[in-house]
């Protein structure tokens, strides 16, 4: 008897704010983002393609279609984690990211992996 076959992935984000990357005077706020992503089921998946939303302060959203991540398809094997960092700039001093990695399992089964809504912030004072 087999155990049934268990997809499941999870997203942790980190976000630091990139001052030396950021031109306030020219409303340009970049940041950066560390992710790591677990295989909590218990079958191999690979990361095919991921879709972002962008959404600045003022409500203008951009999305953002790719394959793979920082130009990789990585492979997760059950309980295994994969850790990436990429960045964005808004236009505006917060905003907020959110979106969805597709997967496919090993056996075939696609499945999407949802990316919490994650904040992106200035801080109010930079030291």
């Amino acid at each position: 008897m087999h155990s049934a076959k268990h997809y499941e992935c999870t997203v942790k984000v980190e976000v630091t704010f990139l001052p030396e990357q950021s031109e306030l005077e020219h409303n340009r706020y970049a940041f950066a983002y560390h992710i790591t992503i677990t295989n909590t089921g218990n079958i191999a998946v690979q990361l095919i393609s991921r879709h972002w939303v962008i959404t600045n302060a003022h409500g203008e959203q951009q999305e953002v279609k790719g394959l793979g991540v920082v130009g990789a398809q990585p492979l997760l094997q059950p309980n295994t984690q994969y850790e990436y960092s990429s960045g964005t700039v808004l236009t505006t001093p917060m905003g907020e990211m959110r979106g969805t990695y597709q997967m496919v399992a090993e056996d075939g089964v696609q499945f999407e992996v949802e990316i919490p809504t994650f904040l992106l912030n200035m801080p109010r004072v930079l030291h």
